[in-house]
């Protein structure tokens, strides 16, 4: 353990068989500890885990926020530090090599750390459209850090200290195919969905939220879209978004695989987020029922839980 550092890692599965493994063998060179917290998959993924080292845990899924706060509150954690990845991302070599250098000369005002993802899709890394660098807050002291209440888009929120910037990336590289791509982000959408619904009509309370004194880039993405986005008339908010990366981002530098992400992505997902919203608005309106049974009826989800 000597080579390694003070640092416990979090890796939420359901059916990561394509994946776990390189997870894992990239956490590997740093993590004392690596946790998996498993939905009950129905693939090996337990079983390449637990080869590889991994202790695994089991807990029945809600959302990501649920399932996080789960693991950071009843894990056996014993290490000074904290990561939580997804099973399709990686660790690079260099960020690998810059954990093990800095991490042991961290103050202790110095709580969090923010790392840079790059996504890769079908083969191609995301350069542009203001996808590249997404600055993310990955690691963080134990016992200072939670995620927000969210159903989608959810960050860690430090409860004292400040964050500071490492220089090298994590990757993200999922290795499924286009069907189920969709079919994930349609799952998104809903959660988003969900989310604008609650700005608007104040169905549940988020906590404590990201804001810039603790993620600059999150903080600043969130207020934008807050403050601004959630108030462009439906459907026009995703065509003025997609110009928006696609043309004064740059994002047509990223090839043919450049436009089916943007178009997907940064269109097609948002457009769908508002459809949603719409359907359960004009439901809500026509039946002249609540928002949360329009919900229910509209997007299969129950609000009535806590989900934090």
């Amino acid at each position: 353990m000597n080579n390694r550092c003070s640092m416990s890692v979090i890796i939420l599965t359901f059916n990561e068989s394509l994946h776990i493994e390189r997870c894992i063998k990239s956490l590997m060179p740093f993590a004392e500890k690596i946790f998996v917290v498993d939905s009950f998959s129905t693939d090996d993924t337990v079983e390449k885990a637990r080869r590889l080292g991994a202790e695994v845990y089991q807990n029945p899924w809600i959302n990501y926020a649920n399932q996080l706060n789960w693991g950071i509150d009843n894990l056996p954690i014993e290490t000074d530090w904290i990561m939580r990845i997804d099973a399709d991302e990686v660790v690079t070599s260099e960020l690998s090599q810059e954990l093990l250098e800095k991490l042991p000369n961290l103050s202790d005002e110095q709580t969090g750390i923010i790392i840079k993802r790059r996504v890769h899709f079908m083969g191609r890394w995301i350069k542009h459209g203001s996808y590249y660098p997404t600055f993310l807050l990955r690691f963080w002291r134990k016992d200072v850090g939670s995620i927000e209440a969210r159903w989608m888009d959810e960050h860690i929120v430090l409860s004292k200290g400040e964050s500071i910037h490492f220089d090298f990336d994590i990757i993200d590289d999922n290795l499924n195919n286009l069907t189920w791509w969709t079919q994930k982000h349609n799952s998104y959408a809903s959660r988003e969905a969900i989310d604008l619904l609650n700005l608007k009509y104040g169905l549940f309370d988020m906590g404590q939220k990201v804001d810039g004194t603790t993620q600059t880039q999150a903080g600043l993405k969130r207020w934008l879209k807050d403050r601004y986005y959630v108030h462009i008339p439906l459907g026009l908010r995703a065509i003025l978004y997609f110009i928006y990366r696609y043309f004064f981002r740059l994002g047509f530098l990223d090839g043919f695989q450049g436009l089916l992400w943007h178009t997907l992505q940064g269109f097609w997902y948002r457009m769908l987020v508002d459809a949603k919203v719409y359907e359960v608005e004009r439901k809500s309106k026509i039946e002249n029922i609540s928002i949360e049974k329009a919900i229910k009826d509209c997007l299969n989800f129950k609000l009535s839980h806590n989900i934090t």
